[in-house]
């Protein structure tokens, strides 16, 4: 049986569902050989760990109360059995982590899970690095930010699995990596993956009006509480970034042209959310309307995707042909086309659900198990 202590920081809807997904599958990983042991779970405030991580758990139980208190906005501090576990505030619980980090890399290891979505893990990830543990990650932030950092993170590539942090559960990050370790050189990436801007482009495809369908999208709570952060096209470059330094592009953010659907004088600084919602909005539907009108006009459709190029990295709406995998799109699926030496003319499309904390969930569970064979067995 191979046991692999797991840290998960970050109990949002992505790692609560974690853990769900890690409960649920107690027969199907005992039967595969492999018990996720999970040692601690942290949010930005606190950090409950087992009191002797060396060879206790947090069991099930206590996990589903974990999830319950996050479900219902409470503290960690809140929950019944919390006596079980040791207890550690910010900014000890990082010094904690680090601790722990260090004492089982060097013993029965250690897999971190960052299912946050904070910019602010970098620092502790590469503590976690340094002390030989492996890393999983669902926050695209760390990956994302400077060069450095990523090198950092990737100073033992065998030791980071990163898949979710592109496409959620799509594999999307393996089949590059296959790609690329077989020789066969990557060309062109194009992709559609934000599946919110994917729904609100096919939804204007139909004639109706942006402000009318980002509202709606807003309502099926396909948007985060500021439509903003999707429209700003930020989430799809840090997603583009990632894909492109894959592929050996040592690009920072400042490299990348990013469209933003909205203006300067719309943002968050300048404009409440709901003023953008019913005001800003608004103005912004006549020049989207122009735009379908003037794809349609020449057999295309608009989609906002990342293209990666001959070094460059791009991301915006593009007119697009209606039958390509990407004009065909509807809905808030992810669709990636790679070209390369093997997929010239007819490229290699992945499609899919490309969000949500089932997908995105499933897809941190499948690395982490795809990390067992370094850790012994016992």
């Amino acid at each position: 049986m191979k046991k692999i202590p797991l840290l998960l920081m970050g109990c949002g809807g992505v790692g609560r569902q974690l853990l769900h997904h890690i409960a649920t599958c107690r027969s199907l990983h005992a039967h595969q050989g492999v018990h996720l042991r999970v040692v601690g779970v942290c949010d930005s405030k606190s950090l409950l760990v087992a009191s002797d991580v060396s060879a206790m758990e947090l069991d099930d139980t206590f996990l589903m109360e974990v999830c319950g208190a996050k479900s219902n906005g409470s503290s960690l501090l809140t929950l019944s059995n919390i006596g079980k576990c040791e207890v550690f505030s910010s900014p000890e619980s990082m010094r904690k982590v680090t601790e722990i980090a260090a004492r089982l890399g060097k013993s029965t290891g250690l897999t971190f899970v960052d299912c946050s979505a904070s910019s602010e893990t970098v620092g502790v990830l590469k503590q976690v690095v340094d002390s030989g543990c492996c890393v999983v990650l669902a926050n695209k932030k760390p990956l994302s930010s400077s060069m450095e950092d990523f090198n950092k993170l990737f100073l033992q590539p065998c030791r980071i699995r990163h898949e979710s942090t592109v496409g959620a559960g799509l594999p999307v990050i393996a089949s590059l990596n296959r790609m690329i370790s077989s020789g066969d050189p990557i060309r062109r990436i194009i992709g559609s993956l934000s599946g919110t801007l994917g729904y609100v482009m096919s939804e204007v495809e139909d004639g109706k009006l942006l402000s009318q369908v980002v509202k709606a999208a807003k309502g099926l709570g396909y948007t985060e509480p500021d439509p903003r952060d999707d429209l700003s096209g930020m989430d799809v470059a840090r997603k583009g970034l990632i894909l492109a330094r894959l592929l050996g592009y040592h690009i920072n953010m400042d490299n990348i042209k990013i469209e933003s659907l909205y203006a300067d004088n719309m943002g968050p600084d300048v404009m409440s959310v709901e003023d953008f919602v019913v005001n800003g909005l608004p103005l912004l539907d006549k020049d989207i309307e122009e735009r379908v009108k003037k794809a349609s006009s020449n057999g295309n459709v608009l989609r906002y995707v990342c293209v990666i190029e001959n070094s460059r990295c791009e991301v915006g709406i593009q007119e697009l042909p209606k039958q390509s995998a990407l004009g065909r799109l509807r809905g808030s699926d992810n669709v990636l086309e790679i070209y390369s030496r093997c997929y010239n003319e007819q490229p290699l499309v992945i499609q899919g659900a490309g969000a949500g904390n089932d997908t995105t969930a499933a897809g941190v569970l499948a690395d982490i198990l795809d990390l067992q064979d370094l850790f012994p067995s016992t």
